[in-house]
């Protein structure tokens, strides 16, 4: 059949379908079928007209496979919004006038419906652009108030440090509308120059600091050394105390400068009571004997206890005492031991003393019994007045506690009464 002749008309759509999309004339002359009519392409003057049309359909092949990338592409998001609709156009101008063979028009239908899928990535991109402008925003936000907290802060040291990384951080973020971005980053890098100026006066402060501590220091070893040598163990025991105390006030000098320093003052100290722990060992040997000698008045001061006879004891007591102090210092390792031990009898023998005293005292004994009688005296009344107020119950309460107390404090009077006789 001739290719210019249509089939029959009994299926339309099936008709076009099956109708080839190019062919070639007896002159050469190679067509591409179009929705309305014919386009001639090219010629084929020599070689086979099936050539043609293979050669020209190869060529709609590729067309049709860049319509097609294009397509994935703009899915898989490979392409913006803008380059897809500059590729879009790109291909859209050459299937217009393309010399191939094949359906032009469903690549045309195909690149229409490219539009509103560009236009759906277009208001996705926006989106996704708004979202992430409004996270650097928020992030840069962050960075200037934490730098602006630093800044206003005292942390000298990790200050720096955190400063330089928020920098870091900030250098990574994209940048956003040029005056929300400009007004974040003058109050980030106002906050750095704030800290850095109060940084650097902050340091200066303390290198002066530490030149005046390092000359204070100094005087101070030349006290501590010129004390290294002293034999007043007490007194200049107490003066280092005072040097440390001033040592620690003085404040710290510049850094290795200060470890030279306290190695020099801890020096003159050690030296010094090394040799005072020396000497106190060398007594201490010395106070052993003293320590016997000792041992055996406690053995007979512990002896009078509990005691029996006042009179025996107390005149016991003197002669141990006496012996005692006769006796001399003993190692400092046993005189909390040896001085708690005499003074439990000596306590014992004064305490037996008084309470003597106090039981055979006649003035103490009178008022005694005068306390007794007041008290007995006393009660009857109550008890006088408690019979006559029957029938007025708050006068009954009364009186009934009043005599309660009293006779409680006339029983206590009695016992103390009867440690006299």
């Amino acid at each position: 059949m001739d290719a210019n002749v249509d089939p029959p008309r009994l299926n339309r759509m099936s008709a076009d379908a099956a109708k080839p999309w190019g062919r070639v004339d007896d002159k050469g002359n190679v067509y591409v079928r179009t929705s309305d009519a014919e386009r001639i392409i090219a010629q084929w003057m020599d070689g086979d007209p099936a050539d043609a049309i293979a050669f020209y359909t190869k060529r709609y092949e590729g067309l049709e496979t860049e319509v097609r990338l294009l397509e994935q592409r703009l899915k898989g998001g490979a392409l913006s919004p803008d380059d897809a609709v500059k590729a879009a156009k790109l291909v859209r101008a050459s299937v217009a006038n393309a010399q191939a063979i094949g359906d032009l028009e469903a690549l045309r239908t195909r690149l229409d419906a490219l539009t509103p899928t560009i236009e759906a990535k277009r208001e996705e991109r926006k989106v996704e652009r708004a979202a992430k402008s409004q996270e650097t925003v928020t992030a840069k936000t962050r960075i200037a108030g934490e730098a602006e907290k630093i800044a206003n802060g005292n942390d000298w040291r990790a200050g720096a440090d955190k400063l330089r990384a928020m920098l870091d951080e900030w250098k990574t973020l994209p940048r956003i509308d040029r005056k929300t971005d400009d007004a974040l980053w003058h109050q980030f890098s106002s906050a750095r120059t704030t800290y850095t100026r109060r940084r650097k006066v902050h340091f200066g402060e303390q290198s002066e600091q530490r030149g005046q501590a390092e000359i204070a220091k100094k005087a101070l070893i030349k006290e501590a050394e010129a004390l290294s040598n002293s034999t007043d163990w007490g007194q200049t025991a107490g003066k280092y105390r005072d040097l440390m105390v001033r040592w620690k006030a003085a404040g710290p000098a510049a850094r290795g400068v200060d470890d030279k320093l306290w190695k020099r003052f801890r020096g003159a100290q050690d030296k010094f009571f090394e040799a005072r722990d020396e000497a106190n060992a060398q007594l201490d040997a010395e106070y052993e004997v003293n320590a016997s000698k000792k041992l055996e008045v406690l053995a007979e001061a512990e002896a009078l206890l509990p005691i029996k006879n006042v009179e025996f004891a107390r005149k016991s007591w003197h002669q141990i005492a006496d012996r005692w102090e006769a006796a001399g210092k003993v190692p400092r390792a046993k005189v909390k031991e040896f001085e708690g031990r005499i003074r439990k009898v000596e306590t014992a023998v004064r305490d037996a003393g008084d309470n003597l005293w106090k039981s055979s005292n006649p003035e103490v004994q009178a008022r005694a019994n005068d306390t007794v009688i007041k008290l007995e005296k006393a009660i009857d009344d109550l008890s006088a007045q408690l019979d006559k107020a029957a029938g007025n119950p708050k006068k009954v309460a009364e009186l009934t506690e009043s005599l309660a107390a009293r006779e409680s404090w006339l029983e206590q009077a009695k016992k103390a009464l009867s440690d006299f006789s």
